[in-house]
Formats: C-alpha cells, structure tokens, sequence
C-alpha cells in the first residue's frame, strides 16, 4: 500500500486508521507513505500507522508512488491517496480479484462530502469510466488501484506527466496482460480539487488529458504540489 502525502496533517489519519483496519489481517500487508517534504505535522500522523514514511524522490506524484514501490515487499502494489476512505474489506475484495492474468484492479469513488452536486458528478465520472472499460479502455486510479509488483515495474512505473499521468499507466499496463475495472472495491474520497479550482476547470483539463493520452501524446501542464485548506 503506497499513499504519497503532502501537508496532510488535516486529513491523512482519517486514511490512515481506515486501512489499518482492515478484514485482511493487518500483518499481511505493509503501509508505505512517501511524503513531499511537508511543511505540518503529516510525517508525525503518518509514522503513526505506516510501516515505512520515506522522503520523495521522483517527480510528481506518480514519481512519489515510484519511490514506494521501490521498497515496497508485496506482490501486489496497492495505490491510494491520502484524502481516501476504504471500507474495510477492500484490501481483502482487491486481492480476491488477482486471478487468470489479471495484472492490475482498479475501481470507481465517490465523494466523502454529503453535496448531491458531487454525489451527481461522481456517477457521471463513474458511469464514463464503466463505458470506457466497456469500450476497452481502462483508465486506472490514483486513488484506487492495485498492480501487480512484477507487471509494474516491466512497465517502468508511472510517468511523470503532469497530468493524467494515472490513467496512462492502465494504457501501458494493458499491453503486459489483463486490467479489470470493479464496482466491488469503491472508495470515497474528497472533493476538495473540485472546491479548490472549480468543477468545470478542472472536468475540463482531465478530458484535455484523457484526449492526449488516447492519440497518445504526453499530457500539458507543469507540476506543483497541491495544499489544501
């Protein structure tokens, strides 16, 4: 399990305590946080519950999960974000999954927020993601998705595009063997990108993204690490 944090003192524990308390036994799988040198107490939360707090190296947050699954132990390599909440047998449902040369799980989310203006907007985002798998195209989470160990470093690993750089991986991933969408491994997350830089911004830049990766450009856009209030 690997989360790249950046000052997430506010939320991360929250995470945290949720993957810690898993139906899996908690000795069957390691936590890994790869921090961005944050500026609050995240690296004091984090040390709390995870197995390994390692500074980043890599750029971006792809690079971030890079650095993780360099030290990582597992076989599968699970990702996930520091603004998740999992229920509790979604380790033990992913790793039910990894059968007849699966390589890779990824799924759907929802907003923590209780606002129907999200609720709505993530059953679209959803209901375009499950067409897209339909169609043949799987665009792999950052919030959600596990990889086989061995499939993900033959693959080099996320990119360091700026943006989308999450969904690339499924598009590479998909060429070393079978990469599955389920409903049965939501998670929630926040919203907080959308109420940072509005929704219809930030919609805008993921199909820009999504659009460039399929005629398979590298995505535009320049990296900064992101604080939330």
């Amino acid at each position: 399990m690997i989360i790249p944090t950046y000052n997430e003192e506010k939320g991360v524990e929250r995470t945290l305590r949720s993957i810690s308390d898993q139906t899996l036994p908690r000795s069957n799988y390691e936590i890994i946080v790869v921090d961005g040198y944050s500026k609050d107490k995240t690296w004091e939360i984090a040390s709390k519950y995870a197995d390994k707090v390692i500074l980043q190296k890599g750029k971006g947050v792809g690079g971030a999960r890079n650095d993780g699954a360099e030290i990582a132990n597992g076989r599968i390599i699970v990702h996930t974000d520091a603004d998740v909440f999992a229920p509790r047998d979604w380790l033990e449902t992913i790793k039910s999954l990894f059968e007849g040369g699966v390589v890779a799980v990824c799924g759907p989310d929802s907003p923590i927020e209780k606002s129907t203006k999200y609720r709505i907007l993530y059953f679209i985002i959803n209901l375009s993601n499950s067409l897209a798998y339909f169609l043949g195209v799987v665009w792999t989470r950052g919030t959600n998705t596990a990889v086989l160990r061995e499939a993900f470093l033959n693959v080099g690993g996320y990119s360091d595009y700026p943006l989308c750089d999450d969904g690339e991986l499924g598009l590479r991933l998909k060429k070393v063997g079978k990469v599955i969408y389920s409903n049965k491994i939501k998670v929630k997350m926040s919203a907080r990108r959308f109420e940072k830089h509005g929704t219809l911004s930030v919609l805008k830049a993921w199909l820009k993204g999504d659009i460039m990766l399929l005629m398979g450009r590298r995505t535009e856009g320049k990296y900064h690490k992101e604080s939330y209030p």
